[in-house]
């Protein structure tokens, strides 16, 4: 334990992941028995991640100086999330339309039928608002705790001083326990993130052959150009070293491709941020209602699905109807779940929504867990990159 403590989380984190490759490729598919290693360090990280997002949010909202500080806040934050959700749609298209990987292929015509609906901006914007508090932090619905949390905060903002300081300190401290509790939870990180990491190889390490390679790697390089536009706003709208940033952030990054969740990984990522100096009255917001809002890796996953079966359906997009591409990714991204494989089925009414076969998205299915890996991945880095941006923004008006 000594000699772990000496070398850091990150290298720990390291360490892990590369003896579970290592299991995943001698045992193959029956290194399994690890899975429930894996699955309880995700349990543990959600445990947390519910009364961490409600009370760190809660102290952040209520740090801001007045109501009109947070609308510009937010203002900010959902400008910059929907303007990387269009563009990474747009890249996952341009994937797959270069190294069309859907051509040739043969649908067998054996997977039909409905998986589900498309929801309205009405749909959305309704299921912001929960009707019952306690259903929504049983149900862990993290933009209903995001609506519940800033609501109580502006109220909190509107008391009288006595009460308004009293409250304060109270969401202060309860924040600071909870990130306490992830601090313990991280100790076991080498353990189950390596686990998650053994499962993964094991399983997955003959699947790739043929268009799922081509997809796989469109999906990837598609990821790695919103990474490299990260990384420029990282230099040059937020005024913060590119490699200091992600070496800073490094066990966040093994996390998310660990556990393919942005709500498991919420709980790392608020004490990453914590970490590497962001506010926590902006972080506090950004981040829970970027890990349901903010969905760039989805986003490629998406548009890049739906060219991918349309090619294997040999159907053609016209200019005009990747307006509709755009708008319904859009809505649809918004909608998936922050917990792994949540992308998934959005992608399978993504399909439908256009009349295309749903045979190829699912057979897309069998390596999903690799190609959520990089959309976990990239969902958790662009909701850091906005709050430094916006954090950026608001210390140039003398905010701190």
């Amino acid at each position: 334990m000594r000699v772990m403590r000496s070398i850091g989380l990150g290298s720990q984190i390291l360490i892990g992941m590369a003896v579970g490759s290592v299991l995943g490729i001698g045992l193959g598919e029956d290194v399994s028995m690890l899975r429930p290693v894996g699955d309880l360090f995700i349990r543990l990280l959600v445990l947390a991640a519910i009364p961490l997002v409600f009370f760190n949010l809660l102290a952040g909202v209520t740090a801001l100086s007045d109501v009109k500080s947070f609308g510009r806040l937010a203002g900010k934050t959902m400008t910059y999330y929907v303007t990387t959700d269009v563009i990474a749609l747009i890249l996952g298209v341009g994937a797959m339309a270069v190294l069309r990987p859907g051509s040739g292929m043969q649908l067998t015509g054996e997977i039909d039928g409905s998986v589900g609906a498309v929801p309205s901006v009405a749909d959305v914007l309704l299921g912001m608002i929960p009707t019952n508090v306690f259903a929504a932090f049983a149900e862990g619905n993290v933009v209903q705790i995001v609506v519940i949390a800033v609501l109580v905060g502006i109220a909190t903002l509107l008391l009288p001083a006595e009460s308004r300081i009293r409250l304060v300190r109270a969401y202060h401290d309860v924040a600071s326990l909870f990130r306490r509790l992830v601090d313990v939870i991280l100790l076991t990180a080498p353990f189950g993130i390596g686990a998650l990491m053994a499962v993964t190889v094991g399983t997955y390490g003959a699947a790739l052959l043929g268009p799922m390679a081509r997809f796989l790697l469109g999906v990837y390089l598609a990821q790695l150009v919103v990474f490299v536009g990260y990384m420029g706003l990282m230099k040059f709208g937020a005024d913060r070293s590119p490699l200091r940033f992600l070496r800073e952030t490094g066990p966040l990054w093994a996390t998310t491709a660990a556990t393919t969740s942005s709500l498991a990984s919420l709980s790392v990522s608020l004490e990453t941020a914590e970490r590497i100096r962001l506010p926590s009255s902006i972080y506090s917001f950004t981040l829970p209602l970027g890990a349901q809002l903010n969905k760039d890796g989805t986003s490629v996953m998406l548009g890049a699905v739906l060219l991918f079966t349309a090619q294997a359906a040999g159907v053609s997009f016209t200019p005009a109807s990747l307006v509709s591409v755009v708008l319904v990714g859009l809505l649809l991204s918004e909608g998936s779940g922050g917990i792994p494989g949540g992308g998934f089925v959005i992608a399978l009414i993504y399909v439908q929504a256009f009349n295309l076969p749903i045979e190829v998205a699912a057979i897309v299915g069998g390596i999903y867990r690799l190609v959520d890996m990089g959309n976990t991945t990239i969902n958790v880095m662009g909701d850091l990159v906005g709050t430094s941006l916006v954090t950026r923004s608001e210390s140039r008006r003398g905010i701190p």
